[in-house]
């Protein structure tokens, strides 16, 4: 059975040569996926999960960045669920 949780965060802007926008997973749900991580990364710390905001699921990787995890929500997600930079969002997560 995966590891399933649920967590709130505003989005961010990364601005870098390949901009994207991220939420971050909080220290206490990041505490999880570690000790989870071993059994299901395939490189450089790479997680991949199924992600749902709203309505709306993907897949994708969590990527790790300071000690917790980033989130990368991706357009056509943020476009179905009209979240803007700064927007408070609840996010659930199936890592693995």
């Amino acid at each position: 059975m995966p590891l399933t949780l649920e967590f709130s965060g505003p989005i961010w802007y990364w601005k870098g040569p390949a901009p994207h926008y991220f939420v971050t997973v909080p220290a206490a749900q990041a505490q999880a996926i570690r000790a989870a991580a071993r059994f299901v990364t395939y490189g450089w710390g790479m997680i991949p999960v199924r992600a749902r905001v709203g309505d709306t699921e993907w897949k994708t990787s969590l990527f790790p960045k300071e000690g917790l995890y980033i989130l990368p929500v991706k357009l056509a997600v943020r476009k179905a669920e009209m979240i803007e930079e700064a927007d408070e969002i609840t996010v659930w997560l199936a890592v693995g």
